[in-house]
């Protein structure tokens, strides 16, 4: 009866910071896709400005397109991918709470079962 107690207060205990941690995971996982979608549009800007000076013999236009465009959006575009990759492991760190608190659940059910 004692060990009922406990396992259920344990679980619950458990049960509550895993409820708790998979709020954060789900505001990483919700900021992760914006910063996504944000970095696929400053791809498309960064490749599209490449392709444009590429295609470009006037020196002026060039460099008016890098400073303008191109250089910023490099800036931005590479300031989200390593923003995205904080994102990402954030991800697996609270990711990784949430399995080893299944983890010990598991454990201490069939500990509580084999009684």
């Amino acid at each position: 009866m004692e060990e009922t107690m406990v396992k259920t207060y344990l679980q619950k205990s458990l049960e509550e910071w895993k409820d708790d941690i998979s709020v954060v995971l789900t505001e990483i996982d919700k900021e992760y896709e914006e910063v996504a979608q944000e970095l696929k549009v400053y791809s498309y800007k960064y490749g599209i400005t490449k392709q444009v000076i590429q295609s470009t013999v006037n020196e002026e236009i060039i460099e008016n397109i890098r400073q303008r465009y191109h250089k910023p959006f490099e800036e931005t575009y590479n300031q989200l991918k390593e923003y995205i990759k904080d994102l990402e492991e954030k991800q697996r760190v609270f990711q990784m709470f949430v399995q080893k608190i299944d983890e010990v659940n598991r454990k201490e059910s069939a500990k509580n079962t084999s009684l």
